[in-house]
């Protein structure tokens, strides 16, 4: 797929005129490669992440020739691929998320102080009643002090 296929899948898809998209994936291209420049990490969750690796100076080979050629060291932009992203290209559904626990507010005014003085629930007593406690077992195959 080009930008352009891009640009247009991008306005059907949020009924936006193909102008705007297009003003749109300029500028996240041109946010990206603003910070790729200043060396920074651009991670995108559930996609990847776009990253500038330097390679070093190297002694390389002409293919035509044999000649020894000396490679200088430079700057290259890596992407890693992100786990979803992974199972989206290979087609494997990505595993359903656990809904997230619900977000506890903090208490205000009466409600703090009942809240603070509110005694804690009763532990379960029926598991505890199921289950009898056993004595650890001791070095002497399992008597007590008061068998020796």
């Amino acid at each position: 797929m080009r930008k352009v296929e891009l640009v247009a899948r991008i306005a059907a898809a949020t009924d936006v005129t193909n102008t705007q998209a297009e003003m749109a994936v300029e500028t996240i291209l041109a946010t990206i490669k603003e910070a790729l420049h200043q060396g920074e990490s651009v991670i995108l969750r559930g996609v990847g992440t776009f990253a500038v690796r330097t390679k070093r100076a190297r002694m390389g080979r002409n293919p035509r020739t044999g000649a020894a050629a000396e490679i200088p060291a430079r700057r290259v932009v890596a992407f890693k691929a992100g786990k979803l992203f992974k199972q989206a290209v290979a087609g494997v559904a990505p595993p359903a998320a656990a809904p997230a626990p619900p977000r506890q507010q903090a208490a205000t005014g009466r409600t703090a102080r009942r809240t603070a003085q509110a005694p804690p629930p009763p532990p379960d007593v029926s598991a505890s009643a199921t289950s009898p406690r056993r004595r650890p077992r001791t070095r002497s195959a399992g008597r007590h002090h008061a068998d020796r």
